[in-house]
């Protein structure tokens, strides 16, 4: 997604936010638009909310420029993409090229939106709404925990699952018996909290186990253990949505998911990683991957008396 400088018009006397008003935009857009520096004059000056205009004026905008990524999955009210490992969600400033927005909004308009988020480096399944009103709904069925998620991860070592209680907690019982889950012996459950670092000296993005935290709760079984790299490919269903609650929650197990540019490395080495400053062999030897190995799986939910069961249809593997 590249941004381009449109003409809007040619404009006198006008204040910024009464043209982008004059253009159809809401109070509350044009506010952001103003407030992120996106309107400017004929001398690339950048406009405020209540700056006089006198003369052209340009909207700062995107230009999508989609790559043929097509949804897996789609009705009326939304569609489901295979985001690949390495693209966006949404643009993360002037200077992305390339989200998964360029593909949504090609086909279905700005309206359009995800109704969850993954990390940059995580693949799979993604949910996307079509309106306003559907994208709203999405995100409040995720927050109510109305809808199923499990993903897959390459972790190190052989899990013993001796080590781990099959016990699911009383509160999320009525969830499990919503998706069907209750009659599998697989799963096992880690319920730890969590928190943002409160180590001023760290990396401010990672998190950390702590009784005073927020409630986290991952189910896992153990899908298969391949002893020539001696790592084990699990999957984790998330009851909770805390930010990187399956990679804390692995780590925190001693199995930390391969690739992983955060937990269980130093600092200068993380930053090293997120600011592309290491190379592809020494990541791999360092992590044990070239990304991040986790993959979004599955989704499975009801929606406007309908049942949706979709899974990734992407190869996941190192």
């Amino acid at each position: 997604m590249a941004y381009v400088k449109m003409k809007i018009g040619e404009f006198y006397g006008k204040k910024a936010y009464q043209i982008l008003l004059s253009q159809g935009y809401s109070m509350k857009e044009a506010q952001k638009l103003c407030d992120s520096g996106r309107i400017i004059d004929n001398n690339d000056l950048v406009l405020k909310k209540n700056s006089v205009a006198n003369g052209d004026i340009f909207l700062i905008d995107y230009a999508c420029e989609p790559k043929g990524l097509k949804p897996i999955f789609e009705c009326d009210e939304f569609g489901v993409f295979d985001k690949p490992s390495g693209v966006l969600t949404h643009p993360n400033g002037r200077n992305c090229k390339y989200s998964l927005c360029d593909e949504i909004w090609t086909l279905w308009g700005k309206n359009a939106s995800v109704a969850h988020r993954l990390d940059r480096e995580t693949s799979g399944v993604i949910v996307v709404g079509k309106s306003v009103e559907v994208v709203r709904e999405l995100k409040r069925m995720f927050e109510n925990r109305e809808i199923f998620k499990s993903y897959l991860a390459i972790v190190s070592g052989a899990v013993s699952t001796s080590e781990f209680k099959r016990f699911i907690p009383e509160d999320y019982m009525d969830f499990m018996g919503k998706f069907d889950l209750m009659d599998s012996q697989d799963w096992f459950v880690i319920d730890r909290a969590m928190d943002i670092t409160d180590d001023y000296d760290d990396i401010k993005i990672r998190m950390r186990i702590c009784d005073e935290g927020k409630r986290a709760v991952t189910l896992f079984r153990v899908v298969k253990f391949d002893s020539k790299t001696d790592t084990t490919l699990v999957e984790c269903a998330p009851l909770t949505g805390r930010q990187h609650q399956i990679r804390l929650h692995m780590f925190y197990v001693k199995h930390r998911i391969l690739g992983d540019p955060i937990y269980g490395l130093e600092r200068c080495d993380i930053e090293r990683i997120l600011d592309g400053k290491m190379s592809l062999n020494e990541r791999i030897n360092l992590t044990g991957a070239s990304r991040l190995m986790l993959h979004s799986n599955r989704v499975k939910f009801r929606f406007q008396g309908a049942k949706y069961d979709i899974s990734s249809k992407m190869k996941f593997e190192l």
